[in-house]
């Protein structure tokens, strides 16, 4: 019997990892037989895609036309709203950052899984209250269907590809750059940082030898068979190699991975390291243990377990302290949309004045709806940062 699964998530108006996380879940649960809808506060391109395909998104629960046998929540305030309007619906809880107000993790007896897609989730979790017994590991897809493995890679890579929307250059870009110019290796940018997005990265991976990504664009990339070196504004990390894929695996290979500054000569070193016959070795991997379709049939496992668990023991609910402020919460992130739309020069400017800052303190403050934890939020690379 097919179940109806709400899944939350703070925007759909652009495609980071959390909005395209959401778009792939609800359509595999639609293939497996499920109704999927999604919750957002803002719609955008993720939803027209959504909607595109038979699957509702909205921004008013009151016009969700089924009642869901399960929540499954990403973001703070989405996902309080949702247990807030469905107070007997069993619901589990994602996370996907390390860092973000966004993420803040929302505390109810409704709750009755914690995941978090990367070690560094999973130990936010815990020191935001869950207890670690309860704080699991799950890991991240990719829709192996929609990434079909590219030819044989060259002996030499012909051509290189930065993959991440937060690639400008004042974070990694400049140190990708200097390391593929030493290396007479021509390199690309795809990301919104440099106003290059990609609607259809799966018709675009095949086309480069080496990519320089991390977390579900470096799942991506791999799963085509391109030669991937983790690298992103929070540092560079290993040539993705066979042997090294089970350790990299639960850090989502994200940011934990990052261990190097970010310097042209430790980027180089890992480009000293390419080698076709382990990238392809990793294309394997990938495709074997992280596909979409079953890891979607486990996150339906999970359900029905939950709701199992929450049929045997209804919790008990009681009215919130204090409801979510959803108005707010629509003004940040119309605010972050105008925000990430300006180039880093205003950015820093706007930063450096008081007025901005004092503002911006406010509003962090308020928009969590609980008491922010140290590090849940690190300045705008972290406000949306996904993939831990």
């Amino acid at each position: 019997m097919g179940l109806n699964v709400l899944i939350t998530n703070i925007h759909l108006w652009n495609r980071s990892g959390t909005t395209l996380y959401v778009r792939d879940l609800a359509l595999e649960l639609c293939r497996q037989g499920h109704r999927a809808a999604v919750f957002t506060l803002e719609k955008g391109v993720i939803s027209s895609e959504l909607e595109a395909a038979g699957i509702p998104v909205v921004t008013n629960l009151k016009r969700l036309d089924f009642a869901p046998d399960i929540i499954h929540g990403h973001h703070n305030i989405t996902t309080r709203l949702a247990l807030a309007h469905y107070p007997q619906t069993p619901a589990i809880y994602l996370c996907h950052a390390h860092v973000s107000n966004h993420e803040i993790t929302p505390l109810s007896p409704q709750i009755r899984r914690f995941f978090g897609v990367s070690q560094g989730c999973v130990e936010r979790l815990v020191r935001e209250g869950v207890p670690r017994e309860e704080a699991r590991l799950i890991f991240n897809f990719v829709d192996t269907n929609r990434f079909q493995p590219r030819p044989p890679l060259p002996a030499r890579p012909a051509r290189a590809l930065v993959f991440s929307n937060y690639a400008r250059p004042n974070t990694h870009l400049t140190a990708v750059q200097e390391a593929c110019r030493q290396a007479g290796i021509p390199l690309d940018v795809a990301g919104a940082g440099m106003g290059a997005v990609v609607d259809r990265p799966e018709e675009l991976l095949g086309r480069y030898d080496l990519v320089f990504a991390k977390a579900k664009a470096a799942l991506e990339a791999m799963a085509v068979g391109a030669a991937v070196i983790l690298c992103d504004f929070g540092g560079v990390g290993p040539f993705v190699t066979a042997a090294d894929f089970e350790r990299l695996r639960p850090l989502n290979f994200g940011f934990q991975a990052l261990t190097e500054p970010l310097e042209s000569r430790h980027v180089l070193a890992q480009i000293d390291r390419y080698d076709p016959g382990e990238s392809a070795r990793v294309r394997d991997l990938v495709r074997a243990h992280s596909g979409l379709m079953p890891s979607v049939a486990g996150l339906v496992k999970i359900y029905r377990e939950v709701i199992g668990e929450h049929a045997a023991a209804p919790v008990a609910v009681r009215r919130p302290d204090r409801r979510p402020r959803i108005a707010e919460q629509r003004l940040y992130i119309k605010l972050y949309r105008k925000w990430a739309r300006l180039d880093p020069d205003q950015r820093d400017w706007l930063k450096s004045q008081r007025i901005f800052q004092f503002l911006a303190g406010i509003l962090r403050k308020r928009i969590g709806g609980q008491k922010s934890q140290p590090n849940a939020g690190e300045g705008d690379k972290n406000e949306a940062v996904d993939g831990a």
